[in-house]
């Protein structure tokens, strides 16, 4: 071996030796460093809703203080042009792991008839999806933590118009600390689409007063729902 040749091989191995150090062995197989972990999985990186599904299955940082709690992560048509977000899964909810499917639900269920839509039609989630304690509201670092998994949902379904059932679902999307009865009754903007405001429908079920506005907020999202898809009465 000429002493050109071995001092190529001397300065090879040192740069190898040298990227050991650094990065670890790599994988040629995984192209990646051995005994280096690949950055966990983010929202963004899910291409489908079944992907963002399983990665919230996984996620702990989803979850409340409540044990054994089921996922409730959405339901409802992937092409909606109407999705429908309320607070968080209530006791029937975490049971069957769908949102709206207790008293409140069938009460959602009803409204969206009233304004000619059959629950499979639109898509239908919560900001928070694991149910907290004692069906309280969302606490302020459990809508922080959902919210990326929650705007990642709303970009794969890519609805024209979203309707807020409650005060908490409106402030945590709109980012303001407002009442509801100043949000409701117009349309708010929301990643480039429309955002309406009404009541929960568990709060109609404890205030039928609250009821007649509830449908004109109801009946303003079917015109423009409408108007959206070129359609007229």
């Amino acid at each position: 071996m000429s002493e050109k040749t071995q001092r190529l091989i001397d300065e090879i191995s040192q740069f190898l030796a040298e990227e050991r150090r650094l990065f670890g062995e790599w994988d040629t197989m995984s192209a990646n460093p051995r005994g280096q972990s690949s950055p966990p999985l983010q929202p963004g990186d899910c291409s489908s809703l079944e992907e963002l599904r399983k990665l919230c299955e996984t996620t702990d940082d989803l979850k409340t203080d409540l044990e054994n709690t089921r996922l409730v992560f959405g339901v409802g048509s992937p092409k909606a042009d109407l999705m429908v977000i309320g607070e968080a899964p209530g006791y029937h909810e975490d049971k069957q792991g769908e949102p709206f499917v207790g008293k409140a639900g069938q009460l959602l269920n009803k409204i969206l008839k009233a304004i000619k839509f059959e629950r499979e039609e639109v898509y239908i989630a919560n900001i928070l999806k694991h149910r907290p304690p004692e069906n309280r509201d969302p606490s302020g670092s459990e809508r922080e933590r959902s919210l990326p998994y929650l705007c990642r949902q709303i970009e794969l379904i890519d609805p024209k118009i979203i309707l807020c059932l409650g005060r908490v679902s409106a402030t945590t999307l709109l980012g303001i600390d407002e009442s509801l009865s100043r949000m409701r009754g117009k349309f708010h903007s929301y990643m480039d689409r429309d955002l309406a405001v009404t009541y929960h429908p568990a709060a109609l079920l404890r205030n039928p007063q609250w009821k007649r506005a509830a449908w004109e907020d109801v009946q303003m999202v079917r015109k423009r729902y409408d108007q959206l898809r070129g359609k007229t009465h």
